[in-house]
């Protein structure tokens, strides 16, 4: 059996594969199956170990990105689409995959219409609250579409509404689970105090960073803070946040890490007392799993079309507040965190407000339609 897995251009798009995949090789260990021939074709590997990890093979299939401004390369995506779809062609003849499993985005559609020209079956699964334009071009010629927002289905066209299943989002098995045992000493936090985690997206977030400096030594006055700067950020948020702190008596209690690989993660997850975050959907569904109050500042809508949409749809359980950018400001921030990570009841409540968002076995289900698929053919 061969799957090849398609989707490009952020985490929000890569690391759901990574778990679709890690519950397709848990599966077919489970049932005795043949181990699955797996391929990731898209413009980028996004991350290579991952990819090594779980035995998928990485080709390069190029793709035009629309941009959502005044740009010369909007007028060369095109050809860059069309080039790639000739060169998705010729890869999937010769692999011919018995299913295509898509998770959007610019880099998927050159793979997705060769997959369509040759009759292979595609299941697409949308993260956002509101579909990117990727996956509502795809969905005309799926086999079988999954959603993690109930709202996502009002989007695609009435042909295809049978087709669609809410199966929630995607997530490593590593960060589907928190470690609170032994947390407080792996990370030095201060014990008998709340601590607030911050993670800007994998390549951190300017704007966060920044708002969060200049509230730093009022954070640092009642809680531990874990920071996630991004690769790029660390050393210029480490040496202006020593500087914003050097008449603080409780410096020690920031945290900056540039990046928080699975285990700090885990960890930090397990003592936070609330998380800060932005609104990429697979980012939600790791929260929403963890089961903490959170605090969303979406990107903005002029920069990303599915960011405040996710927020506020999430919002609406009462897991989550949000704060629109343009009205951050480091005293908002600070009141914020302050006010939840403070009133325990309050964050346990919006914690088990979590509950229920996204379904832990949706990499599972995902697994199990496309092998059932992949098996029907042989």
């Amino acid at each position: 059996m061969t799957i090849v897995f398609t989707g490009g251009g952020t985490g929000g798009h890569f690391y759901p594969i990574i778990a679709i995949a890690e519950a397709i090789r848990d599966t077919v260990r489970e049932r005795r199956l043949l181990e699955p021939k797996l391929y990731f074709l898209a413009p980028a590997p996004f991350d290579q170990k991952a990819l090594f990890n779980n035995g998928i093979v990485y080709i390069k299939i190029q793709a035009g990105k629309v941009r959502r401004y005044s740009s010369f390369f909007n007028f060369t995506s095109p050809f860059a689409t069309l080039l790639g779809t000739l060169s998705a062609l010729v890869t999937l003849f010769r692999l011919y995959p018995d299913v295509v499993i898509s998770k959007g985005g610019y880099g998927s559609v050159p793979t997705v219409l060769a997959a369509h020209l040759l009759r292979i079956p595609i299941i697409i699964h949308e993260s956002d609250a509101k579909p990117g334009r990727a996956n509502l071009l795809a969905a005309k010629f799926a086999t079988k579409i999954a959603i993690a927002f109930d709202s996502a289905a009002s989007y695609f066209p009435k042909n295809v509404q049978s087709k669609i299943a809410r199966t929630g989002i995607p997530v490593r098995k590593a960060l589907a689970r928190v470690e609170r045992e032994g947390a407080r000493q792996y990370l030095g936090l201060e014990e008998g105090i709340p601590t607030a985690l911050i993670i800007g997206g994998s390549l951190g977030s300017q704007r966060i960073n920044e708002t969060l400096i200049a509230a730093l030594p009022d954070l640092v006055s009642f809680a531990n803070i874990i920071h996630q700067t991004g690769e790029q950020n660390f050393k210029e948020v480490e040496g202006i946040a020593k500087v914003a702190l050097r008449e603080s008596p409780h410096a020690s209690r920031y945290h900056p890490f540039n990046y928080l690989m699975e285990t700090s993660l885990q960890r930090a997850a397990g003592v936070a007392s609330v998380v800060v975050s932005r609104a990429g959907s697979g980012t939600i569904a790791e929260i929403a799993l963890w089961k903490r109050p959170a605090i969303l500042i979406p990107i903005p809508e002029s920069v990303s079309h599915d960011q405040r949409t996710n927020a506020y749809s999430y919002a609406r359980t009462g897991a989550a507040v949000v704060i629109e950018e343009e009205n951050l400001t480091p005293h908002l921030l600070a009141s914020e965190i302050k006010r939840i990570a403070t009133n325990p009841t309050l964050a346990e409540s919006m914690g088990a407000r979590a509950a229920g968002f996204t379904d832990p076995d949706a990499a599972r289900v995902l697994a199990e339609a496309a092998l059932a698929i992949g098996l029907s053919h042989e």
